[in-house]
């Protein structure tokens, strides 16, 4: 027997007057949150009863609750939701989504389609989060003719870019046995993912009924590095680790998995397979000090290089690189400089751009100018853009705004389309107070037509990726999203965390600020990981750009709050976030 406690007066006065309740009642009704326990058809009716005598029929989010709950949990219904489907008009594009989804599961998948006519029929547009589904039920069903008819419509709503569209569209094409086609959605599109490459490779396997071999996983192993795609790596080692036998250029393999470990953020893993190595190459040396190196453990990496060499391994400028960023990202001023001569004088080894890079980013954040200004000069090769925006990065540190004027002139010839330049002296200029400088960088953008990159953030859960941007809402979870990051600002502001202003570019209240700072991209991703996985579970997120100072501290904050390790990668290294602190000891 179910038991409702049910503001049964306030939703009903709402539902004569509005068919859509205040998102915020309809979200914690005791009705809808006792769904997630529901184990049978008998309870699945009481609460459907309760809904209907709290006015919460006439609801949609309600309702697409109820025929999520139906159509897709194992604990659901299938014919319930066919039934429950037929009573609501007018279904939005969240409950259609929802019931082509269930059926594409369903041992019935060419329901789906007609589900799917019938959803365009209806004058109901679909979006990414419905195509995902229909081509499944196209590959299920064989439907290749039926498959190019969505295709088309995929093409005309534009949607042929889209993540979910464009892997569930190569995989129907391949399952298919469509290999010419499939490698053509693949060729045309910019979206050369570890998921996209995969369903390719897995649908030209599957026609020579051959199994994958040591060179499909060397092409697909550095994808899901870049991708943060953990999940799919774990399957390609879990196979690799079976097959072995098979595999010819094993070690090669290994340290491609001990690369994509310590890309993903597991950086435990990935030390446990170079500890198990036997032999190891230099490659492999090289991946696991980079790996120490990107985590911010400079000790280790450079314990790891003193082990490499007296093993009799001689290191190369990749090596070096590796030493070199373990210095940088740890401040080790000293001893970036002993390495870098005993690089040159001991071994021989001619610096390049990323060595001289690593210099002028440790003399610049030391506050060391005139030194980055020498080795600059010396230098074999002229200065590229990553190392004048090195500079230009110090300079806002130590607020040297007329070196930074000089700096950026550098970058904006160099670069004349690369936004980071104008970003970050608008910061600094931002940071001086001098908000006429700031405004002519925007007009300057403006006239240019340069566009700002945006903030992107991406979370892996249960095998899928999911992206956001800065103040994204086209995720179908955004509600549930927003709530959870609503809640985490709450708890920030209960502990006392007082949002930095400082680095907003725009001259505007406090307040909006603040409401700027509050939804980062990786504030979202990690509000979705938040309501997405166990408690305890580790989050890891991937971020395109340098984490900014405000989210910075308040991700150490929540780590603490909500007792989670969260592991996060910007644009230069990971940030491990435990009990309230940092790995990079605020140093990055």
């Amino acid at each position: 027997m179910v038991v409702v406690a049910s503001p049964v007066s306030t939703l009903q006065a709402l539902s004569f007057s509005d068919p859509s309740p205040p998102y915020k009642l309809v979200h914690n009704h005791p009705s809808l949150t006792l769904l997630s326990n529901c184990k049978t058809l008998q309870t699945l009716k009481q609460i459907h009863s309760q809904i209907i005598k709290t006015g919460l029929h006439n609801d949609h989010f309600a309702l697409s609750k109820l025929i999520e709950f139906c159509a897709v949990s194992p604990n659901g219904d299938l014919s319930y939701a066919l039934s429950l489907f037929k009573t609501i008009r007018n279904p939005n594009y969240v409950i259609w989504n929802h019931m082509i989804r269930g059926l594409s599961l369903s041992e019935s998948p060419f329901l789906a389609l007609a589900y799917y006519v019938h959803m365009i029929s209806s004058g109901t547009e679909p979006n990414e989060y419905t195509f995902p589904s229909v081509f499944k039920s196209c590959t299920k069903i064989r439907g290749v003719y039926e498959g190019k008819q969505v295709h088309a419509h995929v093409l005309k709503l534009g949607l042929e870019h889209n993540a979910f569209v464009h892997t569930s569209l190569i995989n129907m094409y391949a399952q298919n046995g469509e290999l010419v086609n499939a490698r053509l959605v693949f060729d045309k599109s910019s979206m050369r993912d570890a998921v996209s490459f995969t369903a390719l490779i897995t649908g030209r396997m599957l026609q020579s009924n051959i199994d994958p071999n040591d060179v499909t996983f060397l092409s697909i192993l550095p994808a899901c590095a870049n991708l943060g795609a953990l999940d799919l790596g774990k399957w390609v080692h879990a196979y690799v680790d079976k097959n072995m036998k098979s595999m010819t250029n094993i070690v090669a393999l290994w340290t491609s998995l001990i690369d994509m470990y310590a890309k993903c953020g597991d950086i435990a893993v990935a030390k446990r397979i170079f500890d198990s190595m036997s032999p190891k190459s230099l490659a492999t040396w090289n991946a696991m000090i980079s790996g120490f190196a990107m985590h911010g453990h400079a000790d280790t990496a450079l314990e790891l290089f003193s082990r490499m060499t007296s093993e009799g391994f001689v290191p190369d400028d990749i090596t070096f690189v590796g030493v070199l960023t373990a210095c940088k990202h740890a401040g080790l001023l000293s001893r970036g400089r002993g390495y870098f001569s005993s690089m040159i004088q001991d071994y021989k080894v001619s610096p390049k751009l990323p060595h001289y890079g690593c210099m002028i980013d440790l003399f610049g954040r030391a506050g060391l100018f005139d030194e980055a200004e020498t080795l600059m000069k010396n230098m074999e090769m002229k200065p590229d853009g990553a190392i004048w925006c090195s500079l230009l990065g110090a300079c806002r540190i130590h607020r040297r705004v007329e070196l930074a004027e000089f700096a950026a002139k550098h970058l904006f010839e160099l670069e004349p389309e690369n936004p980071s330049a104008y970003v970050l002296l608008s910061n600094i200029y931002a940071g001086a107070g001098r908000w006429d400088d700031v405004a002519k960088i925007r007009t300057r953008l403006n006239d240019n037509r340069i566009k700002k990159v945006p903030g992107c953030s991406s979370i892996e859960v249960d095998s899928v990726v999911h992206e956001f941007l800065v103040s994204d809402k086209v995720h179908p979870q955004s509600n549930e999203i927003y709530k959870m990051l609503d809640e985490i600002d709450m708890r920030l502001e209960k502990a006392g965390f007082v949002p930095d202003t400082s680095e907003v570019l725009y001259d505007m209240d406090e307040e909006c600020k603040e409401g700027v700072l509050s939804h980062h991209s990786e504030k979202l991703a990690i509000a979705f990981g938040l309501i997405s996985t166990k408690p305890g579970t580790t989050i890891r997120i991937m971020k395109n750009l340098r984490v900014c100072g405000n989210c910075h501290s308040a991700t150490k904050l929540i780590s603490k709050i909500f007792n989670r390790e969260i592991i996060a990668r910007d644009r230069n290294r990971f940030h491990h976030f435990k009990d309230g602190s940092c790995s990079c000891k605020d140093y990055w």
